[in-house]
């Protein structure tokens, strides 16, 4: 991981995209310039009784204009409390956090990015990164939703060929991202996902058996978001030498992990 800054970013704007889902575009330079995809930032409440950041993902920097824009489902108190914040209000941040996608492992390949609810935002800034740099030869993206509340998959769609599956199939697909992979015949040589578990599990036993390799964003409560607690820690085939055990924390060494590292 390179530098992380705490900083007190200014709301530039918000709005709410979908049911309990806020796009939140906060000023924060030095996060901005920093920033990588599949990073998160923390986000400290200003309610005392709340200690604990929430950690949430980037879904799109902007360097030049310093911003960086978060995609959130309000899931608890202090997410609700986020989604009040409007343009002039100040937050304090920490990022950028984690290690980000290697999007070095794309270059001439076909890639798959696959994401389901709310870890779709982060494929905004991968797609972007992937189609801006030219390094891969095609690029597709499998988006799983619980309706038809699509949200992201205009911006998504600037950047790669968006498919959708739903779970009431109201729109593209009915089933899980799987399915949509299935009836769309993609043969990726690279996936990048981010998810709910469930998923993350199922893609990983998906590219076993077909020999692809896989890129896992993991989903987890996290507390201090900077590897100290051991709060998000999943299991791994080898032994952590932070821990001394057979598992990896998700903020400090991920989130993203290549699937045969981790068991889901």
């Amino acid at each position: 991981m390179g530098e992380k800054y705490r900083e007190k970013a200014v709301i530039v704007s918000q709005e709410q995209i979908a049911a309990q889902v806020f796009s939140l575009v906060l000023k924060t330079e030095k996060i901005a310039a920093a920033a990588k995809c599949g990073q998160f930032i923390s986000l400290y409440s200003k309610d005392k009784s709340r200690l604990l950041p929430r950690p949430i993902s980037i879904c799109r920097a902007d360097a030049a204009a310093g911003t960086i824009r978060l995609v959130y489902r309000i899931a608890g108190a202090g997410t609700k409390e986020f989604s009040q914040l409007e343009a002039g209000d100040e937050i304090d941040v920490l990022g950028p956090l984690g290690n980000g996608f290697p999007v070095e492992r794309a270059a001439g390949k076909k890639v798959l990015a696959v994401a389901g609810g709310i870890g779709i935002p982060p494929m905004l800034e991968l797609t972007a990164a992937l189609k801006e740099e030219g390094k891969c030869a095609q690029l597709d993206a499998v988006l799983g939703y619980r309706d038809k509340e699509t949200f992201l998959k205009e911006d998504l769609e600037a950047y790669a060929r968006v498919r959708i599956a739903t779970e009431d199939g109201s729109v593209g697909s009915r089933g899980n991202v799987i399915d949509a992979i299935r009836e769309n015949g993609l043969q990726p040589d690279v996936i990048y996902a981010c998810g709910p578990t469930p998923m993350l599990r199922a893609l990983s036993g998906y590219a076993k058996e077909h020999g692809i390799e896989c890129w896992l964003s993991l989903e987890e409560k996290m507390a201090c978001g900077i590897g100290a607690c051991l709060a998000c820690v999943c299991r791994s085939g080898e032994v952590d030498e932070h821990s001394k055990v057979k598992n990896k924390r998700i903020c400090a060494e991920g989130p993203v992990f290549l699937s045969t590292e981790v068991i889901l």
